[in-house]
């Protein structure tokens, strides 16, 4: 461009003016970029958020492996048919997430968290072996059972064993201790009407009694397994364990008692009363071929009372066939 004749001429100045202008923002991006790599900005990074001796990078390609992200989102971002991960953990706690993850078919029972309560890594994590201390530290693990434990999920059983869950938690822990200036906003949910969106329900609470058959309580039927029948749904194993021939994340119990059953390490055994309660008692003891061991925790006398493994194995007891 030239300047009129007999006109001031500014064209150069201008020009330099945008030239400084182009010139600052180059630099300000400059100083940004670098700031990003710096560490006193105190943002936590994966390496630094371990749960059971796993770190969050591990969990990372955990939840990448399952591609999480086709149904989940982390801070907004992702697809939007399950709820939002970011601040899982935060709100649940890693017993609610180790009971949830195995058998996500289902929403874990109070019972069922509460079997997680006595892991080594939990409680080194947590400092907490009380069950209502738990729900008092992890409200949302509360809400969740109270609301909708026991009930089915949309979302299906993941073949995901022991150790991807613990590293899957090490991830959740991690995105839970990110900076993250209040995102995802809070969802409101009231006035929807379907169940997973109804108000929680304050007269129910996180009381006990409400939702834990009590040790040593006497039998809801005279029939040890009807008994049995209730005590597995509480207890949450029809999320994993279906009541006829199909395989879920365990076994399934129809046509199970005494048939043999092939073990991991090549060998053979008749499920008997004394194999059906040592699964329970022990499930590591012997695992059946194609499961892995670690999945299912271990329930001792103090979860589950002599009576009530007996009870659970004489409904397993009536499932023959694949019939109910």
């Amino acid at each position: 461009m030239t300047c009129t004749p007999g006109q001031p001429c500014e064209e150069g100045k201008k020009r330099g003016r945008a030239l400084g202008a182009l010139l600052l923002m180059a630099v300000i991006f400059v100083l940004l970029s670098f700031a990003s790599f710096v560490k006193s900005r105190n943002q936590v990074t994966p390496d630094q958020v371990h749960y059971a001796g796993f770190d969050a990078v591990q969990g990372k390609r955990v939840f990448q492996a399952y591609n999480c992200m086709g149904c989940h989102t982390l801070l907004g971002n992702g697809a939007y048919f399950g709820p939002d991960l970011t601040n899982v953990y935060e709100h649940a706690g890693p017993a609610w997430l180790a009971a949830f993850l195995p058998s996500a078919g289902g929403w874990p029972t109070r019972p069922a968290v509460q079997v997680h309560l006595a892991d080594a890594a939990q409680q080194a994590d947590t400092g907490i072996k009380d069950m209502d201390a738990y729900l008092k530290q992890f409200p949302g693990a509360a809400e969740r059972i109270t609301r909708r434990g026991g009930h089915d999920t949309y979302m299906p059983n993941l073949p995901i064993n022991g150790t991807e869950v613990k590293q899957l938690i090490a991830f959740l822990k991690y995105t839970s201790a990110m900076n993250t200036m209040g995102w995802p906003p809070k969802p409101q949910v009231d006035g929807l009407s379907f169940p997973q969106a109804k108000p929680f329900p304050q007269a129910a609470g996180t009381s006990a009694a409400a939702a834990t058959p009590a040790a040593g309580a006497p039998a809801a039927a005279a029939d040890p397994a009807a008994q049995g029948k209730e005590l597995a749904t509480q207890m949450g194993c029809t999320a994993c364990h279906a009541m006829d021939g199909a395989k879920k994340v365990g076994p399934g119990w129809g046509g199970l008692f005494g048939h043999p059953v092939k073990l991991a390490d090549g060998s053979t055994v008749t499920a008997d009363e004394a194999y059906l309660a040592e699964s329970i008692r022990n499930p590591n003891a012997r695992v059946p071929a194609g499961y892995t061991a670690g999945l299912m925790p271990t329930y001792d006398a103090a979860t589950i009372p002599d009576d009530q493994v007996a009870a659970i194995v004489a409904y397993i007891r009536t499932l023959q066939g694949g019939g109910q």
